[in-house]
């Protein structure tokens, strides 16, 4: 009896030991085991709410996991079942169930991208933004001043405000949320740059500087110009002379411009054309790169008062009148432009 007993136990005991060592190989091989993912990747949704085993039975139900029971095991051995975060992910080949888990639980979403141009007008800003089609549009048809204030900003003009450059976020994020944060970086940059300006600039504030550093890229197609033509705008504003500059009498007509500026276009006033009016314009007329920004808070230094496309994208530089003329001559006559700068 006490042979039997004590067989017994030990067959229990070897079950168990059995029971365990295959636990063991079976966690393993699962924590070691990439889901089932194609090369293209797979594309889950996770919505509000959604739990873990919630999630285990959907990759189930694709075919990427075979047992859905061991991911919520491993969420709750973890002690992570109650924190993955919904959003849109992007499951790569090769990426194991623990690797999984800890994406979804640092919410690492899926990405998407929009970028804003230097140059570009901030209606052009708004028709990429509009047809973004991950960015959730809530602005609808509001007025510009509204827009603003949604914003967080009432009062400001929108045009130059926001900064260009590429911008990552996911799926789901609000056409303001976005303006906000291109606001926020144009902000941050000209408050820095203006911080360490070069002294005796004929800028009373930073967004002075903004506008003409929104001329600047306009005028200059080569980045290595920009200073110099900087240059040439901040001894015009010093010396009282006006700026006339075509970007912003383009900038003035609107959707009149058809693409050829004429003569009558220079002499028609609008707030904006610097060859009717001394100063600079009433706003900036496009969003300036961070370059333009560093060159208008550090323009180059020299006498030249002028400068004219040669027509290559880089520009003569004049310093009298009268060598501009000539450059104008060279340059510019028969080629169906109106002047030169």
């Amino acid at each position: 009896m006490r042979k039997n007993f004590l067989f017994s136990l030990a067959l229990f005991g070897f079950s168990v030991g059995v029971a365990v060592l295959w636990a063991k190989f079976e966690y393993d091989r699962f924590n070691h085991t990439p889901l089932n993912v194609s090369q293209e990747g797979l594309q889950l949704v996770i919505p509000s709410g959604a739990t873990v085993r919630s999630v285990a039975t959907e990759l189930h139900q694709q075919e990427a996991l075979e047992h859905p029971l061991y991911l919520v095991l491993l969420a709750r051995w973890q002690g992570v079942a109650r924190n993955i975060k919904a959003g849109e992910y992007d499951i790569q080949p090769a990426t194991t169930p623990p690797e999984f888990l800890r994406q979804i639980v640092a919410g690492k979403v899926k990405q998407y991208s929009l970028t804003l141009v230097e140059g570009w007008t901030f209606s052009q800003v708004m028709k990429a933004v509009q047809n973004s089609p991950h960015l959730r549009q809530t602005l609808g048809e509001v007025t510009l001043s509204e827009m603003m204030k949604r914003l967080g900003y009432p009062e400001k003009h929108p045009e130059g405000r926001f900064f260009p450059d590429t911008y990552f976020f996911p799926r789901g994020t609000t056409d303001v949320d976005f303006l906000r944060r291109a606001y926020q970086l144009m902000a941050e940059h000209l408050a820095r740059e203006w911080e360490n300006r070069a002294a005796g600039l004929p800028y009373q504030s930073a967004y002075e500087a903004l506008t003409l550093a929104s001329i600047v890229e306009r005028e200059a197609a080569l980045p290595e110009e920009q200073a110099l033509i900087a240059g040439v705008f901040a001894r015009r504003l010093q010396k009282g002379m006006r700026l006339q500059t075509d970007p912003t009498v383009i900038y003035g007509l609107g959707d009149r411009f058809d693409g050829n500026l004429r003569h009558r276009d220079l002499r028609e006033d609008t707030p904006y054309n610097t060859y009717t009016r001394s100063g600079l314009p009433p706003t900036p007329i496009c969003i300036p790169s961070l370059g333009a920004l560093q060159a208008t808070l550090h323009p180059a230094g020299g006498e030249a008062l002028y400068f004219v496309a040669r027509g290559d994208g880089s520009h003569y530089f004049s310093t009298t009148f009268e060598e501009h003329r000539a450059a104008v001559q060279t340059y510019q006559l028969g080629k169906g432009k109106p002047n030169g700068n």
